[in-house]
Formats: C-alpha cells, sequence, structure tokens
C-alpha cells in the first residue's frame, strides 16, 4: 500500500511539472532552459527530462539556442509546437469567427464568415462545421486539434456550456457547445466573449504579470467585461463576473437589453459610430480607421467629434465606478472602445481623475488591445488548451468512448 502511494505521489509531482513547464512555455511563446530552471527551481537534468517528454508528445520543440544569454554556455530555447492547436469560435450578430490557433497565442488562419443578420445558433453549427473541414484539409501531417474554445457575447453556463442568454443574438437557453461538440466530434468549452478576452490579455497582452486588471470590450453584440484580481480571474458566484456593460451611466437613458435604462452598452453603440461615418454593411472591421480619417476632414467631423466626446464622458462615468469598486492598476479597452482613445487621445484619462482628489483612480493605466478579434479568438483557444496544459500526457492518452472504441484527436 505504501508502495502504491509513493508512485501516486510520483505520478503527482511529474504531472505538475510537465503542467509547469508547459504552461510556462505556452505564455512567454518561447523560454530557455535556463529560464525554465530558474523559473520552477528544478535541477537541470529534471527540465531536460521533462522538456524531453513534451517534445515527444509534440508540444513543444527545442530550437536555436538562446544567444541573448550573456553569462555561461547559451542555453536551447524551447518552442510551443505549431502542431499543436485549438480550434477557436466567436459568432456575433453580422459574422461569424472561425480561427485555429496554436500553442503560443499564435493565430493561424482566422475566418470572418459575414451574416446578413443575426445567425442562429443552427446557422453557427453549419457555418463552423464548413469552414473547419476546409481547414482540417489544410493542415500538414502531424498537426492536432486538441479542442474547440467557444465566445459567446452573451452569459453562458459555466458547467455544460449552454448559452443561457445572448439577447443580440436572440438566443436563450441554447446547448451550442454540446451542438458543435456533436458535429465536429471535439471537446468544446465555451464562455463569455469578454471574460476569455481578458484571459487573453492577462496570458499574452498588455495586462500580463498585472494582478489587477480590468478589460472593457465592444463589439457589435455590446460592451463585456472581464477582471483580473490578484491575479485570479474574478468569476463570481455563478460565473457571471464581468457584466461591466450594465454599469448604469446615465438617468433616463436609452433602453438596454437587460432591462434597465441607461447602461453604459445602450449608451456607447459602435452603431452610432457607423452611422456618423456612413460606412456600408459587411466593411465593419475597417470602423475604426474610417472615424480616424474622417476626423482629419473638418469640414465634416463636427458631428462626428460631437459623438466621440460624449461617449468618451459617458465612458469615464462607467470607469469611474468600475475603479471605484475594484482598484486597477490597469484598463484595457479592447473593440471599437479603442477608437474614443485614438480618437480623443488622453480625455478619458483627464476624465477619470478629479483634481485635487486622491484614490484608486489617480494610478490607474489606460491600454488598447490589439485590433480586431484576435485577443477574443486567442482567449477562446485557451479554454481548449486549459485541460491539455493541466495534464499534458493524461490529456494526450489515447481516450475510449462507452463502446470501447478508442478516440484520437483530429
Amino acid at each position: 500500500m505504501a508502495g502504491t502511494n509513493l508512485g501516486n505521489n510520483r505520478d503527482s509531482t511529474r504531472q505538475h511539472n510537465l503542467s509547469t513547464v508547459l504552461r510556462l512555455v505556452h505564455s512567454m511563446a518561447g523560454v530557455s532552459r535556463a529560464k525554465l530552471t530558474r523559473a520552477t527551481g528544478l535541477n537541470r537534468s529534471t527540465i531536460a527530462a521533462l522538456v524531453g517528454e513534451l517534445v515527444q508528445l509534440g508540444l513543444v520543440v527545442e530550437s536555436n539556442l538562446d544567444q541573448a544569454q550573456q553569462h555561461g554556455r547559451p542555453s536551447i530555447m524551447i518552442e510551443p509546437s505549431p502542431g499543436a492547436l485549438a480550434l477557436s469560435v466567436n459568432p456575433d450578430i453580422d459574422v461569424v469567427s472561425v480561427a485555429l490557433v496554436s500553442l503560443g497565442g499564435h493565430i493561424v488562419n482566422p475566418v470572418r464568415f459575414h451574416t446578413v443578420r443575426a445567425p442562429s445558433v443552427a446557422e453557427v453549427v453549419n457555418i463552423v462545421t464548413a469552414v473547419y473541414a476546409g481547414m482540417r484539409t489544410s493542415l500538414p501531417a502531424g498537426h492536432r486539434i486538441m479542442g474547440v474554445g467557444l465566445a459567446v457575447p452573451g452569459l453562458v453556463d459555466p458547467g455544460d456550456g449552454t448559452v443561457i442568454e445572448a439577447p443580440h443574438l436572440g438566443w436563450r437557453d441554447q446547448p451550442l457547445a454540446a451542438l458543435l461538440s456533436d458535429a465536429l466530434k471535439l471537446p468544446v468549452i465555451a464562455a463569455n466573449d469578454a471574460v476569455v478576452g481578458a484571459r487573453a490579455q492577462a496570458t499574452f497582452g498588455a495586462g500580463r504579470d498585472v494582478s489587477d486588471l480590468v478589460y472593457l470590450y465592444g463589439g457589435a453584440s455590446g460592451i463585456g467585461g472581464g477582471v483580473i484580481s490578484g491575479g485570479r480571474l474574478v468569476r463570481g458566484a455563478t460565473g457571471f463576473a464581468g457584466q461591466l456593460g450594465h454599469t448604469h451611466v446615465r438617468s433616463g437613458g436609452e433602453a438596454c437589453a437587460c432591462g434597465s435604462f441607461g447602461c453604459l452598452e445602450a449608451e456607447i453603440t459602435r452603431e452610432a459610430l457607423i452611422a456618423a461615418v456612413g460606412l456600408p454593411a459587411g466593411e465593419t472591421e475597417n470602423l475604426e480607421e474610417a472615424v480616424l480619417e474622417r476626423l482629419q476632414d473638418e469640414s465634416e467631423s463636427q458631428e462626428l467629434r460631437e459623438l466621440i466626446d460624449r461617449q468618451v464622458q459617458l465612458l469615464a462615468i462607467g470607469l469611474q465606478s468600475v475603479v471605484n469598486l475594484l482598484n486597477p492598476s490597469m484598463i484595457v479597452l479592447g473593440g471599437f472602445l479603442r477608437i474614443l482613445i485614438r480618437a480623443a487621445p488622453g480625455a478619458l484619462s483627464e476624465a477619470l481623475r478629479t483634481p485635487g482628489t486622491r484614490g484608486p483612480r489617480e494610478s490607474v493605466a489606460i491600454e488598447l488591445a490589439p485590433l480586431g478579434e484576435d485577443p477574443i479568438l486567442v482567449g477562446a483557444a485557451e479554454l481548449a488548451f486549459e485541460p491539455l496544459i493541466r495534464d499534458p500526457a493524461g490529456f494526450l492518452r489515447p481516450q475510449h468512448d462507452d463502446a470501447g472504441t478508442t478516440v484520437s484527436f483530429a
């Protein structure tokens, strides 16, 4: 019995160490053996053995020597394998975005499938299935899809991935994750789009190594948020924390999909900016460029400038509440909210601060997420990669279904 416990402890330690090494290689998109040794506290021979096992599993590759190392022998670089992939899916009211993302957060081949109206759940399944079939045919030998990460602009049950409500899409109690899993024959994990965007920013983006971070994302379906506090994603009692788009910013304001009035996402909309610049349907990904270009023409920009100034002031009111409540060191703005910062540099920071007072608003930094849906797609991939990173060897061990048939990853 004692021997069994000892063996279990060794297996548990090995699993933990493999997970730690893979997580470091993944989050740093490549790291030297010497840095792995320092970061983990493990000796060089143990690191070499762990890296060797991850190489055999096809999850990391050893590449050129780390020439940046200034003392001693150059160390071998360990990088995420480009052959370990996740499928990311992000449906919205006018487009279904699908992409393969490799370990290390690299987007391989994103596809934006435009729709003429908000797609139904069945239409999303059909679109993703067709796009994925095309992607698979072009994958080199040895590439494996570990799972699917689904980012939804709405409330998602953290247990089974059911979309509880996505009001802008007209969805309620829809088992999208289960339907996608059946269609693709892959595990699917779902979460709110802004929440996965916060994870991406904390792992790879502006919020890397920031313990207290608020991520606010503006998309076609409104405004959502994700909160990192003490280095951990804030989930709340039932997993629905981060609904920052429903922060109240104006009394007697516009009606919101949540049933209230004057919410942040009801007062600050992408549609208002699209209408102000007259952007045709199907070109919404060019909105930021179109707004900034229009502002250069003083004869046509007055109405647009007034709209942006009004939205900046309302965003500042919402963020004042967020900052006072959460005291983050950084706020990262993504999606169309980037436009408000680029069009009015410094205006939001100035509006956030109250002259003559000191407190949580005094030192908060405001950063921009990368343009486009990249943070959402990368964050969705994190959902699919998490079970793999938690137990690399166990995850890739041949699985069996109820009939005893071996199940392999695509």
